[in-house]
């Protein structure tokens, strides 16, 4: 078996990759605590935080060395996803790596872009159900991607407004906005057809692929919030953590948290260097993540009482977040049709 052939199984991480977590693990421990998250739920933004975030490299290493990036792969950006996850981080680096990766590869990505000075979104909803679109960073974007039309008489268009369309209460904490593209002041069409149909969908993939990624860095925080709770916490004389009621469930979400990271790095891999050959690995990436993560948290709650359900507490933080990051793209069923529809197809080939 070939070096590749073997790679196509083993999803270990190199120490180049472990190097490259423990940056951003370092990172967000130190500018990302709990109050900095509460302090940013108004805006659902922290500009300091982003700032100092793409100082370190984090726009640039997602894009191809050809427009001035650092040409990371899947696999490294799912790292740094898990940690954005991880702290709760209110940042939009997964929606503005997606859509400036998406502008890269139709060749209309500008500089600004790439380093993260001007920020972009899209719109990650599998279907299109109407006009106006609620957009997961449309409040702060400098730039919206959307795709207007049907089938394959599809445009991907760049939006442009010339003030910020107003931010959306959210249970996620995000900075959302409805955006309608008849409103804006520019609109211009990137690309048209099937081959731009093509690209939004791997955009769209990449998006669950980092959300997903992001969720599993969310549930390994909330259970080790509750883990660490219930071995300070006694009943009877001992730490509840010795109850089967509490350590049994724990162990159910460690072993979800192995098996999104493995799903996680195996869809990055193919989606990185065999991307026709399993289309369905990265959002089955998301709609898994997305049902166990608020499984997950709501479990960390319940660990901790009264507690857990306060608003001070951290766990209530993860808990909304949980909830609300699964469907920021829109109805995971929808993704789960689009799964269905994959198989399907590659079933009736063979």
């Amino acid at each position: 078996m070939d070096r590749y052939e073997l790679r196509r199984l083993d999803y270990s991480l190199s120490e180049d990759h472990r190097a490259l977590q423990a940056a951003y693990k370092d990172f967000f421990s130190n500018r990302c605590t709990i109050e900095t998250v509460r302090a940013a739920e108004e805006s659902g933004f922290d500009k300091n935080m982003w700032e100092r975030l793409c100082a370190m490299g984090a726009s640039t290493m997602a894009l191809p060395e050809s427009v001035g990036g650092d040409g990371a792969t899947l696999v490294d950006l799912t790292l740094v996803a898990e940690e954005v996850g991880r702290s709760l981080a209110p940042v939009p680096w997964i929606d503005h790596i997606v859509a400036a990766r998406l502008l890269a590869r139709l060749g209309s990505v500008e500089p600004d872009v790439v380093n993260g000075t001007k920020l972009v979104a899209l719109d990650p909803a599998q279907d299109i159900s109407s006009s106006t679109r609620l957009i997961p960073a449309g409040s702060i974007a400098d730039h919206v991607i959307v795709r207007n039309g049907n089938g394959e008489d599809v445009d991907i268009v760049l939006l442009q407004f010339s003030s910020r369309p107003a931010r959306v209460d959210n249970i996620g904490k995000l900075p959302m906005a409805w955006i309608e593209p008849a409103a804006a002041d520019s609109c211009t069409v990137l690309a048209s057809g099937r081959a731009a149909l093509a690209e939004y969908q791997r955009a769209l993939d990449e998006w669950r692929l980092l959300m997903g990624a992001a969720l599993v860095g969310l549930v390994e925080e909330t259970m080790t919030i509750a883990a660490e709770f219930s071995k300070t916490r006694y009943t009877l004389g001992v730490p509840i953590s010795t109850l089967q009621a509490i350590s049994h469930p724990l162990a159910n979400i460690a072993i979800t948290v192995q098996a999104g990271r493995n799903l996680a790095r195996r869809a990055a891999w193919f989606l990185d260097n065999e991307p026709d050959a399993r289309r369905e690995l990265a959002p089955s990436l998301f709609v898994f993540m997305a049902e166990e993560a608020a499984r997950a948290a709501t479990m960390s709650v319940h660990v901790q009482g009264g507690l857990g359900v306060s608003a001070e507490a951290a766990a209530t933080a993860y808990l909304v977040r949980a909830r609300g990051w699964a469907v920021a793209g829109g109805d995971p069923g929808a993704t789960a049709k689009y799964i269905a529809g994959i198989v399907a197809d590659r079933e009736g080939r063979s």
